[in-house]
């Protein structure tokens, strides 16, 4: 029987335990990548570990999120980064260059290497048949340092992709059609793998903002196979020599299969307020307040130069705010050579950075109540920086249609020809911003530029023997990182911890910081119950590490998604699942709640536990309050934990264990 894929990548670069299905195994980092929200408390990890060198082939630091400097804390933090990187042998990408995954499919992504990086959305190199994986910031450090990263060897989803895709369709559309069958919860545990014979059809990146928003289902990442197409995108960016070719075997089993006639691809939306809410253009017709193109989902020379021929000259409709991030350096000096950046700006157009800004909310926020198309890849309530918008996700030809029109348009029904523009045979490669690792002797003499908003990355406690607290908050289901802990102008306490923590759960309860902080004052732990796909989204381990710092020892759940579970185990808190989802009902705002003995059920290997649950009927509740009426309901939870989980879980987290298995 044959392997697919994924799997001979995983078998390829195996550092720990057997290949066995869902059970744990470690695997060899060719490259890693941080982004400047993630990556200043990755460096600040490494450097906890006390590690002189990097051990991967090749460690890239990007900075693209935070790029608008209003404060001293931003640039501190840069300056931070560009320091860490000549220290410790880190290619830097400057602020400018672009969005990390962009870049690094352009420069770096290589066919069969494993990448692993601080962000959500590193799958996207995938569109280069790379295995490329996100995650916390604290297991990128590991994995920099040389360690294994570890997940559960992951059942395959053959995506079989048949036919052509039609004029106005796009790749866009194809990763919203995928996430209309998958949906954004239930698929953790699996990689996409697409086959078949209409990939030939798609360029690299195509493939790569298919694989972008794969990240929006749930799955570990998703993959095409290295061909022909691969070795154009390659040679384009004058890195032929690093092609191979790379395919499942002809007899390969799949755990489940899914087929995609592309020919039958329509013009597709992402309604508010989830990527899974999926709608045909065609259906909806609604006045569009704000256009907004780019992020590392739509950013290449072929969407942009498709949009500029789309609105040449034409005048953007008043009332419409239409705003273009190229995604890289690479494509910016693109199109301003061949005309088409005069066109967008003759158009009415608003010519933002190469960076995220406006797909994380902190720049460009839509005005009160309004509607903004946009082509990035997370639509959640708030996530633009207005609560009240409701953003729409969609390919670039439906949003400049929205542009041309003022409305939600299928590009169908516009009178025009489609611009039919093609992937060109060769870029103008220039990397004079991005900075090559110096010397060994000049790094010896390299200084670390420390701003007072560099902090110390916080270290747990061992696990205690109990855990005895009370419910701090009650969430339901589709809880997202951004949810836990704010993006936008928040971004900039990333490498503050105590400062940053204050916003914890900011957009769903304001108050859970002083109740939080309070009862860790005395000594008692914080819980928190959610419902089901429990921290979607952004790989942000500040959604697990500030927490930690405010006292919490648990979530309890109907399900965690899982690059939170992981980055909840990094620090030391332990995440659970109710055995009976319907005993969510039994754990109110303030409930106590005892899980006795919870370090000899780790120790001993133990996959549920028993928890004590006391609330109040009447009068006062919460931990260490008399009220009256009390009930006590005692329920079970869940712990689907490796050995090695349990082992950083008693540690107190990754970092205390790692410095203890280095002594």
């Amino acid at each position: 029987m044959g392997y697919t894929l994924t799997e001979k990548i995983l078998r390829e670069h195996l550092a720990d335990g057997s290949y066995e299905l869902g059970k744990e195994i470690g695997i060899k980092i060719d490259q890693t990548l941080t982004q400047d929200a993630t990556g200043t408390m990755a460096y600040l990890q490494f450097e906890s570990m006390g590690l002189s060198d990097i051990a991967t082939e090749l460690s890239v630091s990007y900075v693209d999120h935070n790029t608008i400097q209003v404060g001293f804390e931003n640039a501190d933090d840069h300056a931070y980064l560009e320091s860490i990187a000549k220290k410790y042998g880190i290619y830097f990408s400057r602020p400018g260059n672009g969005i990390c995954h962009q870049v690094h499919l352009e420069r770096f992504a290589r066919p069969g290497k494993t990448l692993l990086g601080s962000d959500s959305h590193t799958p996207t190199a995938g569109g280069v048949g790379s295995l490329a994986m996100g995650a916390g910031g604290l297991d990128v450090a590991v994995a920099m340092g040389g360690g294994a990263y570890y997940l559960a060897a992951p059942k395959v989803i053959d995506v079989h992709l048949m036919g052509n895709l039609q004029p106005w369709s796009t790749a866009k559309d194809v990763a919203l059609k995928v996430l209309q069958i998958l949906s954004t919860k239930g698929n953790v545990g699996f990689v996409s793998e697409y086959t078949g014979h209409g990939i030939a059809g798609l360029t690299v990146p195509e493939r790569a903002t298919i694989t972008n928003m794969g990240a929006e289902t749930g799955v570990t990442t998703s993959i095409f196979p290295s061909d022909l197409q691969t070795k154009r995108f390659l040679a384009a960016q004058e890195r032929e020599s690093q092609w191979k070719p790379l395919a499942a075997d002809k007899d390969a089993t799949y755990d489940r299969s899914l087929e995609i006639d592309l020919a039958e691809i329509e013009p597709l939306a992402a309604a508010p307020h989830s990527p899974g809410n999926i709608i045909k253009v065609g259906d909806l017709d609604l006045a569009v307040d704000q256009v907004m193109i780019g992020s590392c989902t739509n950013s290449s020379y072929v969407d942009l130069m498709t949009v500029a021929r789309m609105v040449r000259g034409k005048r953007l409709p008043e009332g419409i705010s239409l705003g273009i991030a190229p995604g890289s350096r690479q494509v910016l000096n693109a199109i301003a050579k061949n005309g088409a950046l005069s066109d967008l700006i003759a158009f009415g157009a608003r010519i933002l950075e190469s960076s995220c800004g406006f797909c994380i909310g902190n720049s460009m926020s839509p005005c009160t109540n309004s509607v903004s198309v946009r082509t990035s890849n997370r639509n959640f309530m708030g996530r633009s920086g207005t609560p009240s918008a409701n953003v729409y996700l969609t390919s670039p030809v439906v949003a400049a249609a929205a542009a041309l029109t003022g409305r939600l348009t299928d590009p169908r029904e516009l009178d025009m020809e489609f611009p039919g523009i093609q992937m060109p045979d060769h870029f103008d490669i220039d990397d004079r911003m991005i900075i090559p690792p110096l010397s060994p002797e000049q790094r010896a003499r390299a200084t670390i530029c420390r701003g007072p908003n560099i902090g110390q990355p916080p270290v747990n406690q061992p696990l205690q023997e109990d855990i005895a607290g009370s419910v701090t908050i009650r969430v339901g289901d589709l809880i997202t990182t951004d949810h836990i802990m704010p993006a936008g102008s928040r971004l900039k306490y990333r490498s503050n911890v105590p400062k940053y923590a204050e916003f914890v759960f900011e957009p769903l309860d304001k108050d859970f910081f002083s109740r939080a902080s309070s009862l860790r004052d005395q000594g008692f732990h914080n819980l928190i119950v959610a419902g089901l796909s429990y921290g979607q989204g952004s790989s942000r381990e500040h959604a697990a590490m500030c927490p930690m710092y405010l006292g919490v020892k648990g979530v309890i759940a109907k399900s965690i998604e899982r690059i939170h579970a992981a980055n909840l185990v990094n620090f030391g808190i332990v995440p659970f699942t109710f055995e009976k989802e319907s005993d969510w009902d039994l754990l109110p705002e303030k409930t106590n709640i005892r899980i006795p003995g919870i370090r000899k059920s780790l120790e001993k290997g133990l996959d549920s536990v028993l928890a004590h649950a006391e609330s109040s009927r009447k009068g006062e509740e919460g931990v260490g309050r008399k009220g009256e009426n009390k009930k006590e309901e005692e329920l079970v939870l869940k712990m689907n934990l490796s050995r090695r989980q349990r082992m950083i879980l008693l540690a107190g987290g990754l970092l205390p264990f790692t410095v203890m298995s280095r002594k």
